[in-house]
């Protein structure tokens, strides 16, 4: 899981890196967010994911932590701090804190692997679809992630709750592309366009 999670991250800071200084202000699939929001919050949650794997159970300022006048450098960095963090010696056997999904609960590191795993590739697309390009993830990245999704984000009530991360399913056909039926899954028109 962990080099998907490396690839993931590395492709989510090319597509980044593409952002041309015109596009911060775009809107977003992600409602009332614009391209310079959603990439804050993805390097927030980079970074909150790193001290997690670092072993933080207390200190919330990681994640809301300012971000400086380049965002796509900023991005760049968090990706590959993240990266380094999920792939140093035993973080596979800890538990990680994730105070924005759950304060009291610290989940198995597997687990919060997946998660992020999940987000960035569908934040990856978020990005890519915001500025008017393909996302262009590998087919095995978008089955792994596709497993994940029907693991840990089941469709349910939940999923109705104000500020829930996903919506609730969208209907796709079966025969559209897999990462279309991965979008709808998760609550995300995978025909969005700004």
């Amino acid at each position: 899981m962990l080099d998907l999670h490396r690839r993931t991250l590395e492709h989510s800071a090319a597509l980044v890196a593409g952002i041309r200084d015109d596009q911060w202000d775009l809107p977003t699939p992600c409602a009332g967010w614009t391209v310079r929001d959603l990439v804050t919050h993805m390097v927030r949650e980079n970074r909150g994911f790193a001290a997690a794997a670092d072993g933080e159970t207390s200190d919330r300022s990681t994640w809301s932590s300012p971000i400086g006048p380049d965002p796509r450098a900023d991005y760049a960095a968090s990706a590959a701090r993240v990266v380094d963090a999920f792939g140093a010696d035993g973080v596979l056997d800890r538990r990680f804190w994730l105070p924005l999904i759950d304060a009291d609960v610290l989940y198995p590191a597997r687990q919060a692997v997946s998660f992020h795993l999940l987000d960035y590739l569908v934040h990856g697309w978020d990005v890519a679809v915001s500025v008017g390009g393909p996302a262009g993830f590998a087919d095995d990245l978008v089955a792994a992630v596709t497993e994940v999704a029907y693991r840990e984000v089941p469709d349910g009530p939940r999923r109705r709750r104000t500020g829930a991360s996903f919506r609730p399913a969208l209907p796709v056909p079966p025969d559209a592309p897999a990462l279309d039926r991965l979008l709808g899954y998760l609550g995300r028109d995978p025909h969005w366009a700004s």
